[in-house]
């Protein structure tokens, strides 16, 4: 365990270009470096330094924009994107209008082929990118699993033309280039999974009851079926009676007609065809209600879709990795991901 003594930290904004992040740990200093290769004029850098007692180690991951050229379904406005650190260091990303797809690698000699898409949750009014991103990257890179974090545009009438289908052509498109570039990556493109929380849970569910919707330009007709989904604590159902009223109107606006909120209600969607899932949820749940994610395992046996799903007395929401009252959820997931074949 290390702690801080100095943070540096320097932001310049970017709305396009190529970024590459590096952390480094040498002796008692540790440096995360994020750079752009392309559009000088408008460029997003980001340094932190941190002293610490840390032993040495390395780690570098690269992050690249989801769209060359236009993002589709935007409205050409200056970058909005507000980032946000709190005490405890955790990154939030608000009024995102750049998607980016964040590549992190699991050491050669343990990478097993399987990848997952991570989706943070926050509402969509902001991206958990630490709690729900960095993290759960780190746990599924020690099983061998290639992460994905997709920094997926927050909805907002602002910069997109259809605010409501801007999230899934994010999820869409990430799951597309994961695929079409996994021989770059170590990646089986049979075992491209996703995994999403909260909202991001929503979004992850989404695409793995919509892949036969797509909202993208797919040319190629690449594959858009996740292998597997894991959701925790998901917004599931977007009725009245158990919808996240702030994912809802920020996804849907504030009055959805019933045919939107079917539409975008995952557990009415489940087929046959749905991926096989794993589900974590607490009981004490006071902000996305549990029958959130009992509807969506029902739906799920209704069509006889092989499902795990894991519900705790206590946890609330958004414990993440947390394992102090989940009984160490994560490592359930990675039981069901051996039970199924993804991983050895």
């Amino acid at each position: 365990m290390w702690k801080p003594a100095k943070v540096m930290c320097l932001y310049i904004k970017s709305r396009q270009g190529y970024f590459e992040a590096i952390n480094l740990r040498i002796g008692g200093l540790i440096i995360s470096l994020q750079h752009q290769f392309y559009n000088p004029m408008k460029n997003y850098i980001i340094a932190f330094a941190f002293m610490s007692t840390a032993i040495f180690s390395a780690t570098a991951q690269t992050v690249i924009p989801l769209y060359s050229g236009k993002i589709p379904n935007s409205i050409d406005v200056p970058d909005p994107e507000v980032k946000t650190v709190d005490k405890g260091g955790n990154v939030r990303n608000a009024k995102t209008s750049v998607p980016t797809l964040e590549v992190r690698l699991p050491a050669k000699e343990i990478a097993n082929g399987t990848a997952v898409i991570i989706c943070p949750g926050g509402g969509y009014t902001y991206t958990s990118y630490t709690h729900e991103g960095t993290e759960i990257a780190a746990a599924f890179n020690k099983m061998g699993v290639a992460a994905f974090i997709l920094k997926y545009r927050i909805p907002s009438d602002a910069y997109m033309v259809n605010k409501t289908i801007g999230p899934l052509q994010d999820a869409q498109t990430a799951i597309k280039i994961v695929r079409m570039r996994a021989a770059e990556w170590g990646v089986d493109t049979a075992k491209v999974g996703i995994i999403g929380f909260s909202a991001g849970g929503h979004l992850a569910s989404t695409a793995g009851t919509h892949f036969n919707k797509p909202v993208i330009e797919n040319k190629e007709n690449t594959n858009l079926r996740p292998s597997f989904m894991i959701l925790g604590y998901p917004v599931m159902d977007l009725s009245d009676s158990l919808m996240h009223k702030g994912s809802r109107d920020n996804l849907l606006g504030p009055n959805p007609s019933p045919e939107l909120q079917r539409e975008y209600s995952a557990n009415l969607q489940v087929t046959k065809q749905t991926p096989p899932t794993f589900i974590v949820h607490a009981e004490d749940d006071r902000t996305v209600k549990v029958q959130n994610s009992i509807v969506f395992y029902q739906a799920l046996l209704k069509n006889g879709i092989p499902a795990e799903m894991h519900i705790y007395p206590k946890g609330g929401h958004g414990f993440g990795i947390n394992d102090t009252n989940t009984g160490h959820w994560i490592d359930r997931a990675q039981d069901w991901m051996k039970a199924n074949g993804w991983i050895k």
